[in-house]
């Protein structure tokens, strides 16, 4: 094949110059300032919008693109101030109508004429950086209208005239409102801002700060909180119908500030009706909504959490000091169980379980009932009723309920070795007096101490049911293997394991000879028996309770009758008593609180046993820090035994010394506060 020579094309210039009539931008824009004219007076059905957009079109395209915008701007700046001249006149509630008509007609005209011009709002606009008519549209409605000088302050007065008369119950045109509020939010945020959310925050906090005056002077605090809370919840309605999003929090803040925020102390105080009144009376609804309400404002929760603090610690500390609740141990922890009950319902129901108020509650507790050096030995007295007598007939489910409250109360004592000790006594009589109800019970709630306090702390009382099983089948064995004393005497033999069981001192029990010397009528003294039995004075003055003052077991009558058992008594055999069984049981009494005398001794008991724990603590501490000072030694030990007892500080360096002398630890030969571990 030839090759075929390449041919470059050129194209030239149209040769003949297109010459515009000189008069063509000014017949041009005639036609276009009539179409806009026609659109304003709503004479647009006989207009050719293809042929305007082509005459827009072209005056663009023949650079006279800022002779079509400058007379944009020109034309319907003279249009608005028509439209201003009609809005101004009228008069009345007419005003925000006609304004709201005519804001209507000058979008839709914006939107035609938006379409006339579109080439020139995509090229030249852009190119001169000039504004785009549809925000132009909206700029000269602003600059015109809304800031004209007789419309502007009306406006706005009006406005908020129609808030007030809403607030004030009456009914206003909320559809209106919401338009008239949209119009200055579709001019900017600025508009809305400066023309209308500004003033408006500045009467409401006027208004609510008079409304709450005369409110908190007339009102108890639950109506006056009702009231609040209904006047908040209008405010974020009214946001919702016909105010900007943005709004509501900054509405709310000023309602919050002047109706919560500037009262909180007087509210919280008001006499009669207050939060104290409130928790007294167990007013859940208005507990909630103060809850609700003050969360609201800074400061809110800790203040109510405060009052309520004060006030819970008040009513704690005359609670356990009362002289007679201190009467009844079982009533005195009943009542423990009553309040914290109360305050739990509260928290949940009106609080909205909110942990703040369950931790300042647990702290209120501990407080209280550490200020009664008694508050061990009568939870473990209540532990004991229960499980004595007070648990029959009740369900698994409630048993546990009332050992998860009894483990509750048990938390916040701080000396929970003294705790140990009683419940050690109290469950050992239960045991040996086989009077309690339930074995279940009994483990249950050793198992929840064990949970709480670690295997060294049940270990005994676990062995203690181990000495009762292994007793038990002893005793049947020895039945089986001697089956002729079928028909005698009952014989019970307890085999005890020495440290599982407290210690009881070796007291002899001198019991008469033949039990047939009872029935000759012979007349005894409370000292003489005393005397004859050398049993120790608490369990003999039980004895005789059991014997002669429980009805259905008087098997001896006493003179004078009554339930305490005192130096003059006398005492004989009951002639009159029946039973319809061979053998009666006759238990001893319930144990009560301890005399003053046998607390002192469970004292000196537990401080006794106290000090192994504290030395074997600073061995410990001092192993793996080998040298301490002696304020850090008294903190580590403190920290490590706080789950038992509060050790004390003194006891504490005593046992030091006790170590230094048995050269376990050595002082420090330049500072004397500094303690070195010997290995």
């Amino acid at each position: 094949m030839s090759n075929q020579k390449k041919r470059n094309f050129q194209i030239d210039a149209f040769k003949h110059r297109v010459v515009v009539d000189p008069k063509y931008a000014d017949k041009t824009w005639k036609i276009l300032e009539h179409a806009i004219h026609e659109i304003y007076n709503h004479n647009a059905s006989g207009l050719s919008f293809e042929e305007l957009y082509r005459n827009a079109y072209n005056m663009v395209l023949h650079k006279f693109g800022e002779k079509l915008y400058n007379g944009l701007v020109a034309t319907m700046t003279s249009h608005l101030k028509e439209i201003s001249k009609s809005i101004e006149a009228a008069q009345g509630d007419s005003f925000l109508e006609e304004l709201n008509r005519k804001w209507n007609d000058h979008n839709k005209a914006l939107q035609m004429i938006r379409d006339i011009l579109m080439y020139m709002d995509r090229t030249y606009i852009p190119s001169v950086h000039k504004t785009p008519v549809h925000e132009l549209g909206l700029n000269l409605w602003r600059d015109n209208i809304i800031h004209s000088s007789k419309i502007q302050t009306r406006l706005q007065n009006t406005l908020l005239e129609l808030v007030h008369r809403e607030r004030t119950g009456e009914v206003i045109d909320r559809g209106l409102m919401r338009n008239i509020v949209k119009m200055l939010m579709d001019l900017g945020s600025s508009v809305y801002q400066e023309d209308f959310e500004k003033p408006f925050l500045e009467v409401s906090a006027e208004f609510y700060s008079g409304e709450s005056q005369k409110f908190i002077e007339c009102c108890d605090c639950g109506d006056y909180l009702k009231k609040a809370e209904k006047r908040l919840n209008e405010e974020i309605e009214r946001v919702t119908h016909y105010l900007d999003s943005k709004s509501e929090v900054r509405i709310n803040n000023v309602v919050e500030k002047e109706m919560i925020a500037n009262h909180m102390l007087r509210l919280v105080h008001m006499e009669n009706s207050g939060l104290v009144n409130m928790l007294l009376d167990d007013k859940f609804d208005d507990l909630g909504r103060m809850y609700n309400l003050f969360r609201r404002v800074p400061d809110g929760l800790s203040t109510i959490r405060e009052v309520m603090t004060s006030h819970l610690r008040e009513t704690g500390k005359q609670l356990v000091s009362d002289p007679e609740r201190l009467k009844d141990p079982v009533e005195f922890v009943q009542c423990l169980l009553d309040e914290k009950d109360k305050y739990d319902s509260i928290i949940s129901n009106a609080f909205n379980n909110d942990k703040t108020f369950q931790n300042a509650l647990n702290s209120s507790f501990e407080y209280f009932i550490n200020l009664n050096t008694r508050s061990p030995e009568f939870i473990s007295l209540f532990v004991d009723d229960k499980l004595r007598k007070g648990l029959k007939g009740v369900s698994e489910e409630d048993v546990e309920i009332i050992l998860d409250k009894v483990m509750m109360l048990f938390r916040y004592l701080q000396e929970k070795d003294v705790f140990e000790k009683y419940y050690k006594q109290h469950l050992a009589k239960r045991l040996l007096s086989g009077k309690t109800v339930s074995d279940d019970a009994e483990r249950s709630l050793i198992v929840k101490l064990k949970t709480e306090c670690g295997y060294q702390f049940t270990s005994k009382l676990e062995g203690m049911f181990t000495d009762m099983k292994t007793s038990q089948d002893t005793m049947q064995g020895f039945y089986a293997s001697h089956p002729e004393l079928g028909d005698g005497p009952t014989l019970v033999v307890q085999v005890l394991t020495t440290g599982s069981w407290p210690t009881q001192p070796g007291v002899p029990c001198n019991l008469p000879a033949e039990m047939s010397a009872l029935c000759e009528k012979f007349r005894l003294g409370y000292k003489e028996i005393e005397q004859a039995t050398e049993i120790p004075t608490a369990d003999l003055k039980r004895c005789l309770q059991s014997m002669a003052c429980v009805k259905g077991k008087n098997v001896l009558r006493k003179e004078p009758m009554s339930k305490d058992i005192g130096e003059e008594d006398a005492f004989f055999v009951n002639d009159k008593f029946t039973s319809k069984f061979y053998k009666v049981k006759i238990g001893t009494v319930v144990a009560q609180k301890e005399s003053e005398p046998e607390k002192q001794e469970t004292r000196q008991r537990v401080e006794e046993d106290r000090k192994p724990q504290i030395e074997a603590a600073v061995v410990r501490i001092m192993k793996s820090r080998r040298v301490l000072d002696h304020n850090n030694i008294i903190t580590e030990v403190t920290k490590q035994l706080q789950s038992r007892f509060l050790a004390n500080p003194t006891e504490i360096k005593k046992r030091i010394e006790s170590l230094i002398e048995r050269d376990f630890l050595e002082r420090d030969s330049v500072d004397r506060k500094l303690y070195r571990y010997l290995a």
